[in-house]
């Protein structure tokens, strides 16, 4: 385990260069060099299951980073988690007194991990405290909040990074590689799927959509978005979609499952489908000269790939882990990085136009 699913720094480098180029303008970055030996402080804003499972062990491995503070509306989880992970009182805060945080010289990052609803206020609150910041996917309730994450992080000279923690895993940089230059001829289709029966609280904020924006197609519905525009290496110009409910009691206030057809230059169709309700991980390209498809495609670890030529015998890593060191080295070196803002705008886009086709029943265009 340790071997081969924790990333390997040296081969990890040598699979990014098949990655895709970031697609922000950086900010002047004069204002925030490091020594590049230092490692730089994350605060986690919210302690739910993906900071406490998956962010702040991956902290533990990290190179360029590590866990330096909290925020959290519990002094129960302040507790533990500080004596857990030895954080100092002085780098605790909580939603009130977060703003504080720029006092504090040991927090260079904040990572926001609370539901979307809250991802614009507390990306702004950040970047005000002189912060950078990483926002968990999806980015915002609508392209117009991400707009304005984007200026606010500029505004204040900061950088902004989406956790799209798979443009950092060989597997999909090996399928940014092999759609986007073509390896096995021009690409003749393409279907990527994501989705989980839901089996947990039926309390829970992301089946409240007043917290969540939706349902599954916020959730899931992004990887296979995300999956479609990076394979091919272009935008979306048209979205046609129609939605399946089939426990509306459960799924009461967003949606269940969602499928939909995007349209991109020169007529090119990709099938997509995220589920709370189907168990569904895979991405699937046809070729003019071969095929090469992930599934599993979309978890944390686990993901296999196969092409026309074989399996692609790629190391599993930590994704998180790689992730944060990634965008701890984009400041450091004053580089940009590859999952800016910007691109969780664009996904987001295409999200605001899938919704408007469920519900006008039409073929509608993606803002550009």
């Amino acid at each position: 385990m340790k071997n081969s699913n924790f990333y390997n720094r040296r081969a990890f480098l040598r699979t990014l260069s098949y990655g895709i180029g970031a697609a922000a303008i950086m900010p002047a970055l004069d204002t925030f060099a490091f020594p590049a030996s230092r490692k730089l402080g994350i605060a986690l804003v919210g302690l739910g299951g993906y900071s406490s499972g998956q962010l702040a062990p991956a902290l533990q491995s990290t190179a360029h980073c590590y866990l330096a503070g909290i925020v959290t509306g519990t002094p129960a989880k302040a507790s533990s988690w500080s004596s857990q992970y030895k954080i100092p009182q002085k780098n605790i805060y909580n939603y009130e007194n977060f703003d504080r945080i720029i006092d504090n010289p040991d927090i260079d990052i904040v990572y926001v991990v609370l539901p979307v609803a809250l991802h614009k206020e507390f990306t702004i609150r950040a970047a005000k405290a002189g912060k950078h910041v990483i926002c968990e996917k999806p980015m915002a309730l609508n392209a117009a909040d991400c707009v304005e994450m984007i200026a606010a992080c500029k505004q204040a000279n900061r950088m902004l990074s989406i956790g799209y923690r798979l443009h950092f895993e060989p597997h999909h940089i090996e399928v940014m590689r092999l759609g986007q230059k073509q390896i096995y001829g021009k690409l003749s289709s393409l279907e990527a799927a994501n989705g989980f029966t839901w089996g947990g609280n039926k309390d829970s904020w992301r089946l409240k959509k007043a917290l969540s924006g939706g349902g599954a197609l916020m959730d899931m519905g992004i990887y296979a978005i995300q999956a479609s525009r990076y394979t091919t290496g272009q935008e979306p110009l048209f979205v046609k979609a129609r939605e399946e409910k089939t426990k509306p009691e459960l799924f009461a206030d967003v949606d269940e499952t969602i499928y939909w057809e995007l349209e991109f230059p020169e007529g090119f169709k990709t099938e997509g489908k995220s589920s709370y309700n189907n168990n569904w991980s895979y991405l699937k390209v046809e070729a003019a000269k071969g095929i090469f498809e992930l599934s599993p495609s979309y978890g944390y670890g686990g993901i296999s790939g196969k092409t026309s030529s074989g399996m692609m015998n790629l190391p599993n890593i930590n994704q998180q882990a790689a992730q944060m060191d990634d965008f701890a080295q984009c400041i450091l070196q004053k580089r940009a990085t590859r999952v800016p803002g910007e691109e969780g705008l664009k996904d987001m886009k295409v999200i605001d136009a899938i919704y408007k086709s469920i519900a006008s029943g039409k073929k509608e265009a993606i803002q550009i």
